[in-house]
């Protein structure tokens, strides 16, 4: 460990990050197909984003959402300040990071819901189906695959799904773009911070 340098990030904070980062990733590109590797890498996205909000009021002080909450006007400020290159630098999530962060995890969250949804309708199967299952589709999917009959729904929770789906992928795009405009203008690599939980302490 440098002398210089302190621990920010501990290692559920850094692992819940990227356990979020695979399994999204690996979530929006088998849209469904195979459907089994895309539920269980939504239920991992879910799982995750319950224990993180748990620990943003139980783990340490940089986990805290209370370490990284501001106003809206004040992420504003920051995103302005930090294009002009005179933003002051957090050692923690910066106004606009900490907003990111609660912005991704509301939208993950509705993503895996509204997922869940989904399959309960058109599967009747997952932890919602005994309040969103479907068992008529069940049993006309079976009635079209025995007359050899290709059987076509789109279950109505399915466009919200997608709908979250690329407003969270919108969100991710946009925190990697801050995440290199924070890391330019402060001198310091933030995603080797997040794997190695170190940045520099001045």
């Amino acid at each position: 460990m440098s002398p210089n340098s302190i621990r920010v990030w501990d290692p559920l904070v850094r692992i819940g990050h990227w356990l979020l980062v695979v399994a999204f990733v690996v979530a929006y590109v088998t849209e469904g197909d195979p459907l089994t590797i895309h539920v269980w890498a939504g239920y991992t996205v879910a799982a995750v984003v319950v224990v993180r909000v748990v620990w943003g009021f139980v783990g340490p002080r940089r986990a805290r959402f209370s370490d990284f909450l501001y106003a809206p006007a004040t992420a504003v400020r920051y995103l302005r300040d930090l294009v002009l290159r005179r933003a002051p630098r957090y050692l923690g999530h910066s106004p606009a990071g900490g907003l990111m962060v609660v912005a991704l995890l509301v939208c993950l969250a509705a993503t895996t819901i509204t997922g869940m949804m989904t399959l309960a309708d058109s599967a009747n199967a997952g932890p919602l189906a005994p309040w969103f299952g479907n068992q008529a589709v069940v049993e006309q999917r079976a009635t079209a695959e025995a007359a050899g009959q290709r059987f076509r729904y789109r279950s109505p929770y399915k466009e919200p799904h997608e709908m979250l789906a690329n407003l969270t992928l919108l969100l991710v795009i946009l925190h990697i773009g801050g995440v290199a405009l924070a890391s330019f203008a402060h001198h310091e690599n933030l995603p080797r911070a997040m794997v190695t939980g170190m940045k520099r302490a001045e």
